[in-house]
């Protein structure tokens, strides 16, 4: 494929597959959690209701499946953009950063398509799929283990202000070794929001202030360390997707 944003389209490379193997997510926070979790993230702006809709916590089995170690990037987007008539959003110096700005339907449809030239289907990940990459065996509360380090995502505290070359923290690895899974673009993944069995009775069924009723994960550029948990489930709040940093990544079946 062509990394010149607006250049001659050509065939997309093999997505850079990382593969997970059947297990079981830590999912979420404990309930007696709570309290804690919001007092230590007090500082960021963070109410405490928001965190409420990640318990309880669950062991939730996962079957095998593929994630791409990096999200889509502009010039990937780029190229099915020139193939489908939708907009190219961003300038061709920001080719290897992830595409952000994108909508729900338009990630989706973007998966039907490379996976038709892959001959795979490919698809958004679930939350909980999403989580296990993220996560791994054991509780870790970020990708790279159990206390934030400045420095590894490409979050607010940075400074950077925008966008990031994909991979660009490789220290802030998954267990599996999968990239920016904390910070550069929040994610969208395949679930609708819901509260999850058993949560407290405060959590709303719908968040009807959404702009699109799919959960994101991983927080963007813009987003506090509050953001980059395992466990954080957000969304978009705001209908301008590219200003809040919205990209995604694909996920497959296990090969």
């Amino acid at each position: 494929m062509s990394d010149a944003v607006g250049g001659e389209w050509m065939p997309p490379a093999e997505v850079d597959w990382v593969e997970i193997p059947e297990g079981v997510v830590r999912r979420g926070t404990p309930i007696a959690d709570l309290e804690s979790v919001a007092e230590r993230y007090a500082d960021t702006g963070a109410l405490p209701q928001w965190f409420r809709k990640e318990a309880p916590r669950a062991d939730v089995r996962v079957p095998a499946f593929r994630i791409a170690r990096t999200p889509v990037t502009v010039a990937q987007w780029a190229a099915f953009a020139t193939a489908t008539g939708r907009p190219v959003t961003a300038a061709p110096t920001r080719a290897d950063h992830p595409v952000i700005g994108v909508a729900w339907a338009d990630a989706a449809a973007y998966c039907d398509w490379i996976g038709t030239r892959l001959g795979v289907g490919v698809r958004l990940p679930t939350e909980d799929e999403w989580e296990r990459a993220a996560r791994g065996d054991d509780d870790r509360e970020f990708p790279w283990g159990r206390e934030y380090r400045i420095g590894l995502a490409n979050l607010h505290d940075l400074g950077i202000g925008t966008t990031t070359t994909v991979g660009s923290f490789p220290d802030g690895a998954s267990p599996f070794g999968v990239l920016d899974m904390a910070g550069n673009a929040d994610e969208w993944t395949s679930t609708r929001y819901a509260p999850y069995p058993g949560a407290p009775a405060d959590v709303p069924a719908v968040e009807d202030w959404a702009f699109d009723p799919h959960i994101t994960r991983g927080g963007a550029f813009r987003h506090d360390r509050d953001l980059a948990r395992c466990a954080r489930r957000h969304g978009a709040y705001e209908a301008d997707l590219a200003a809040i940093g919205v990209g995604f990544r694909l996920a497959a079946g296990a090969a």
